[in-house]
């Protein structure tokens, strides 16, 4: 167990006391272990998560995804969390942010909270207080979110089509080219959600295991390449179909159609 993520089970029920449904935390942090732990307690209690690295990877994700709530660490490599929180508040506005910084690091603190960030929360920190302050920066955020444009924003991707698939975002289902609901397990709809999330970029084994990790009983490696060749199965048929994911020897897999945000 990572020091920086202490105390017992979280115990708190799955669902999140009216918050909106599957809630999208992006937790930008460096450290892989504590990447993991953050992303797989925020699944196991019912929000969607995704695990990046550093700035870079930030931007990327939020280009390509919609997000509710940045967790973002201080330390990280390249752009530090205080200059990417910086460009947040320039480029996204009043997009939640929750900083994360070594215990005792008050001058981040207060230039963290004087840029913008709706809540600080010091390292080492215990799992009851991260699922209780993320939730709280998202209740606090739900009077913007219902001002008169936000919804047609979020009706805006209720849906995503790519060649002539749809998945229903609100349902969880993916819909075949004849309307028809294709059966999905937890870990393929999650490894889909993941591959249109981040369409034309190549997703290395560790990156899906981080983004599926929390429906994998044995992650690893192998248990990648089964997850996606199920998944592949079912979008491409049999030979010959229109191939949808694309392996790139030595570095991952890539999901080639191009991705509709529809209403």
């Amino acid at each position: 167990m990572n020091a920086a993520l202490s105390g017992g089970p979280p115990g708190e029920p799955p669902g999140r006391r009216g918050l909106d449904p599957e809630a999208h935390v992006l937790v930008v942090e460096d450290d892989a272990s504590m990447r993991h732990l953050i992303a797989r307690l925020l699944r196991e209690n019912g929000f969607r998560s995704t695990g990046v690295r550093d700035g870079r990877e930030m931007w990327e994700t939020l280009r390509n995804t919609e997000v509710d709530l940045v967790l973002l660490d201080v330390m990280l490599p390249g752009d530090s969390g205080i200059e990417l929180l910086r460009e947040l508040r320039a480029e996204r506005g009043a997009l939640p942010v929750v900083m994360v910084t070594a215990k005792g690091s008050e001058a981040d603190r207060v230039l963290g909270l004087d840029l913008g960030a709706d809540d600080y929360l010091p390292k080492p920190f215990g799992r009851r207080e991260l699922l209780a302050r993320v939730r709280a920066v998202l209740r606090r955020a739900r009077p913007a979110a219902a001002a008169p444009a936000k919804p047609a924003a979020r009706a805006s991707i209720q849906r995503v089509r790519f060649d002539s698939w749809t998945v229903d975002l609100a349902r969880r289902e993916l819909l075949g080219p004849g309307g028809t609901v294709v059966d999905l397990s937890g870990a393929e709809y999650d490894l889909l959600l993941a591959f249109i999330e981040h369409p034309h970029r190549v997703l290395a084994r560790n990156q899906i295991l981080e983004l599926s990790r929390g429906r994998l009983a044995d992650p690893n490696d192998r248990s990648v390449d089964v997850l996606v060749s199920r998944l592949r199965r079912k979008l491409e048929g049999e030979e010959g179909g229109t191939a949808m994911i694309k392996t790139v020897r030595g570095a991952g897999y890539m999901f080639l159609p191009a991705v509709e945000r529809v209403g």
